[in-house]
């Protein structure tokens, strides 16, 4: 369960996020979509505890973000971009995070093999492909199985099997009742791994429920043209 109060964040003058709110129930998968600059990453950060919000209140599976980060265990994130040590080798990578967190990697073995990461693992992090890159992102966010899961751009740079493979495993994720928030500009892609959709612009949420109902609000038979059509309204 993710419940968020009146957040409000500022990068100087730049108002970033406008006192959003919001309450995802746990269990739903849900994406989060707009415009570059809307929020989004800013949002997901703020929940992670990567960025502190200068007002409001977050509240995640009943614990109040007040500077305690263990609720950060529960958690599996995979950002767009992960910056690794460059000279460290895959596998002391997968090593290191088990270590760092004390927690059993229950699909360590399992993500391994379905990415097909067996031949990297010896590899320098700094020689990987930026898909082999994001198949390692992959595996230490879900390795841990955690009850919370966030995707940023998860598929940008996979290759079509690669891709296919982690549909698959966000479909398994999905049947075990796990808490999924999702950043994607590839709408298609949304309307194959989630139900509900955020869609923020300018700091504010302008729309969150099922993608039926707004497919019908705003007569489209695609997320993307209902998606575009919102983002031509007047403020």
């Amino acid at each position: 369960m993710i419940r968020i109060n009146n957040l409000k964040k500022a990068f100087g003058p730049h108002q970033v996020l406008k006192g959003m709110d919001l309450n995802i129930p746990a269990g739903q998968a849900t994406g989060v979509v707009g415009p570059n600059g809307a929020g989004k990453t800013t949002l997901i950060k703020t929940l992670l505890g990567l960025v502190k919000s200068d007002s409001g209140d977050i509240i995640i599976n009943n614990i109040q973000l007040n500077g305690n980060y263990d609720y950060r265990r529960q958690i599996g994130y995979m950002p767009q971009q992960a910056r690794y040590p460059e000279q460290m080798i895959v596998s002391e990578l997968l090593s290191f995070i088990e270590d760092l967190r004390g927690d059993e990697a229950v699909f360590k073995e399992q993500l391994i093999k379905e990415f097909n990461l067996e031949p990297e693992l010896h590899k320098q992090l700094r020689i990987l492909s930026g898909g082999n890159k994001q198949k390692v992102g992959a595996t230490l966010a879900m390795m841990f199985n955690p009850s919370i899961l966030f995707f940023d751009e998860p598929t940008a740079g996979l290759d079509p099997r690669s891709s296919f493979i982690f549909k698959e495993r966000i479909q398994k994720e999905k049947v075990a009742g796990k808490t999924m928030l999702i950043t994607s500009h590839i709408m298609s892609e949304l309307e194959q791994l989630v139900d509900h959709v955020i869609f923020i612009l300018e700091g504010e949420i302008k729309y969150y429920g099922r993608i039926d109902d707004l497919l019908k609000e705003n007569r489209q038979e695609r997320l993307e043209g209902a998606i575009a059509k919102m983002m031509e309204e007047p403020a």
